[in-house]
């Protein structure tokens, strides 16, 4: 549980880091390699990692110190949080507000971090005279934005509503879709900006489809 609140937390913020590595990008170019040295780099992760395992620690903490009377069978894919407060059998109004409140820091602060990144990107692409250098600036950012959407949609669905007012079979859909589905995305949803990737990729399906073709001949 503790490795799994500590994966996921460094997701979150990982994702505001790579917000500002295409912010100094396409805002800053002729300083990227400058700003984005290797030591600001190993910084930036160190503080990822390091407030993330501090988030695991306590959330976990709290909710697995909470009594539960008896009730050891949890009603889901794997120990979510949400789910193992709901079935302990005192008030757990402070857990929640706790969970709501480092929610908040782990969650909405990085993502409105994005925002904050991607309003600046929007202005310096839209001040691009060239075509050629809007569509690849839109290119850098493609993927990006899409894990954004899919994982940071389920996450704050998951954290950041009140206690009771999702179904069990909501939570147990969200949390298989941003702790399997989403991760099992993002290799190909990154690789297709390669243009090598796009290539392979055309090529295979050719390959399959003519094979398919000979087939039924």
């Amino acid at each position: 549980l503790y490795v799994y609140m500590w994966l996921g937390s460094i997701e979150c913020l990982l994702l505001a880091v790579m917000s500002y590595d295409r912010f100094t990008a396409i805002c800053k170019p002729l300083h990227y390699l400058v700003i984005m040295n290797p030591h600001l780099c190993l910084k930036m992760i160190i503080m990822v990692w390091g407030i993330s395992l501090a988030n695991s620690v306590t959330l976990c903490t709290l909710t697995l110190n909470l009594p539960r009377c008896g009730k050891n069978i949890l009603d889901h894919f794997l120990c979510e949080l949400p789910a193992m407060v709901k079935i302990a059998c005192v008030d757990t109004t402070a857990v929640e507000m706790s969970v709501f409140a480092l929610g908040i820091v782990i969650v909405l602060s990085p993502l409105l971090f994005i925002l904050i990144s991607y309003g600046y990107i929007a202005q310096a692409v839209l001040r691009m005279k060239s075509k050629a250098g809007q569509r690849k600036a839109i290119n850098t950012c493609g993927s990006h934005l899409t894990v954004v959407s899919i994982f940071y949609g389920t996450i704050i669905y998951m954290y950041l509503q009140p206690g009771n007012s999702a179904s069990k079979d909501q939570g147990k859909f969200l949390t298989l879709f941003y702790t399997i589905i989403t991760p099992s995305l993002n290799p190909l949803i990154y690789t297709l900006r390669n243009k090598d990737m796009k290539d392979a990729l055309k090529k295979l399906m050719r390959v399959e489809y003519e094979s398919t073709e000979m087939k039924r001949n």
